[in-house]
């Protein structure tokens, strides 16, 4: 099911050879719905607010957090009417132009996809990542928005496939761990959580924010938004990979190493909590 502006259509028959197409000119939330209840949705709303203003689309009066929320709930109820899944939202720059557009003025496409699993889960199959040294992302700001410039985390999940392992971790120009190709880096030793800061060009991840807003519910871990070095991962006690669908998936082996995943499953267990607590 395809929200083009406002418009439901099973297929979109709208011309797609658009600005976010031709140029990357788009950011988009992935949003994940349990019976119909849009987790994190303040948070998503938030940053794709943010995220307009950086790239400089205009935000009209009518982009309120209700008016989306509507539309999605919209959208969702047209494929089931108790909807659990995930949401794609995406917000393109209208018009024509070219590297120079001709209108600031935006068009949103939602999308959706059914998904059995109701709860964020560990999985008990094995998890095996490596580094990506290939490409590096860049440590600015706009390496933190979610836009479709992406092709360093599709290249990412060619190398994982091609080295049948499940996930990379990306690195930043400085040689320093950013994240992983589709999710934020966790890293636990000794009851510190470490996480790469923003200014290390990771992602302004919404699972990100949820775990650091968290970990202050736990009396034995600490935070420390901090670079991390890809040495650092060998002497790991816990590597996560974090995002809005999945919740937090443990790392089970990095090369040589295996990892444990208690924390990360009592985590798991306060994060469905905190979902399905209203």
């Amino acid at each position: 099911m395809i929200n083009y502006n406002g418009n439901l259509n099973n297929k979109s028959s709208i011309d797609l050879i658009n600005r976010a197409f031709l140029f990357g000119d788009s950011v988009f939330e992935t949003i994940k719905i349990v019976n119909n209840k849009i987790c994190f949705w303040e948070d998503h709303y938030l940053r794709l607010m943010s995220s307009l203003r950086i790239i400089r689309i205009e935000i009209p009066i009518l982009y309120t957090s209700e008016y989306f929320e509507d539309q999605i709930l919209k959208t969702i109820s047209r494929v089931n009417k108790n909807f659990s899944g995930r949401v794609r939202l995406s917000i393109f720059r209208s018009g024509k132009g070219l590297y120079t557009p001709k209108s600031m003025e935006p068009i949103f496409i939602i999308h959706c996809s059914e998904q059995d699993k109701l709860f964020f889960e560990i999985e008990s199959s094995s998890y095996k990542v490596d580094l990506f040294k290939d490409y590096y992302v860049n440590d600015n700001l706009l390496s933190n928005l979610k836009t479709n410039n992406k092709i360093i985390n599709v290249l990412a999940g060619i190398y994982s496939k091609e080295n049948e392992i499940d996930n990379c971790i990306i690195l930043n120009s400085k040689k320093n761990v950013v994240e992983f190709l589709n999710g934020n880096l966790f890293l636990i030793k000794d009851n510190i959580i470490k996480t790469p800061p923003l200014s290390s060009g990771c992602l302004r991840g919404v699972m990100r924010k949820k775990i650091i807003d968290y970990i202050k519910f736990f009396d034995k871990l600490s935070l420390k938004e901090i670079d991390i070095s890809p040495f650092e991962l060998l002497s790991a006690d816990e590597i996560w990979v974090t995002n809005s669908i999945k919740g937090i998936i443990p790392v089970t082996d990095y090369r040589k190493k295996s990892l444990s995943n208690t924390i990360a499953a009592e985590f798991v267990n306060f994060l469905n909590k905190k979902i399905f607590e209203n």
